[in-house]
């Protein structure tokens, strides 16, 4: 089985309405201020998916500035899935700063059948992801329904990219820190957090924490899948896209082309989202 682990998806009134968005949410002017950068509907994903041949994917939104953005795109999101339940897994976005309205709004999400929390962005949404005091409500209800959590991850050093932020790797050290019992998965090999792992401290606050590979053409050579995998161990990696700022073929060509052993492969693939997942 092949699962995207990360994929995004918005309503189509927001492609319809696009300037009107770009002025409501910094996020959505980020990205979207450019007319050739793609909104994707769950139709465009599944057709994707299926000229792939992607199994399912993990259905993401984004850091919105309010939690009503976030709850008009996790509407979205759980009907997606609920239309297509064997092809879409859903996760759900909250603005942490709102306190009860974000907890309840996640609640929400799980009913609905969130089975994960992301892609959040701490950066773009204000506020500091090793604030224990702040993250700790949400955490609590991810533990309590087993949900992951998937931030967003960019590099200290390197090129300049719409979007790149600043969640480095220093930054989700220490929310690995302050709970060390979430599934965390970082975005986009997280910002090179995994070459930190080569610390024993630091690989013991990582246990539990995932390295996605969305984008990775754009930032990477191919070696970084070895590199990578002999750093944290191949079980931690998942292959992600990022679509649909691009298609999948690239990134699972970029991995064809690595040195790993098919084994390795095949669990970066799918076999460790099934298991993260306790999908079938």
């Amino acid at each position: 089985m092949i699962i995207d682990f990360h994929t995004h998806i918005l309503p189509p009134k927001m492609k319809e309405e696009r300037a009107e968005y770009c002025r409501r949410d910094s996020m959505f002017r980020e990205f979207f201020t450019v007319s050739k950068a793609r909104i994707a509907s769950a139709e465009d994903l599944v057709a994707s998916m299926d000229e792939c041949g992607i199994d399912a994917s993990v259905v993401l939104s984004a850091g919105w500035d309010t939690n009503e953005m976030c709850r008009l795109t996790n509407e979205y999101t759980l009907e997606a899935a609920a239309r297509y339940p064997k092809r879409l897994i859903p996760f759900c976005v909250v603005q942490p700063k709102d306190g009860d309205a974000a907890v309840r709004e996640l609640e929400r999400c799980v009913e609905g059948g969130a089975r994960g929390i992301g892609e959040m962005r701490s950066d773009s949404q204000g506020y500091d992801l090793g604030d224990k005091r702040l993250m700790e409500p949400i955490v609590e209800v991810a533990l309590k329904h087993n949900m992951v959590y998937l931030t967003h991850a960019s590099e200290p050093v390197g090129h300049a990219y719409p979007g790149k932020g600043t969640i480095t790797p220093e930054a989700i050290y220490r929310f690995a820190l302050n709970f060390p019992d979430l599934k965390v998965v970082c975005a986009h090999w997280g910002g090179g957090l995994p070459f930190y792992a080569l610390m024993p401290e630091v690989a013991e606050a990582l246990k539990n924490t995932f390295f996605d590979t969305a984008a990775t053409p754009f930032l990477y050579r191919p070696q970084v899948f070895e590199n990578v995998a002999a750093m944290v161990g191949a079980n931690k990696v998942l292959f992600g896209s990022d679509y649909p700022l691009l298609s999948p073929k690239r990134v699972m060509e970029q991995l064809e082309s690595s040195g790993l052993p098919w084994e390795s492969k095949a669990m970066i693939l799918g076999g460790n989202a099934q298991r993260l997942l306790g999908w079938s």
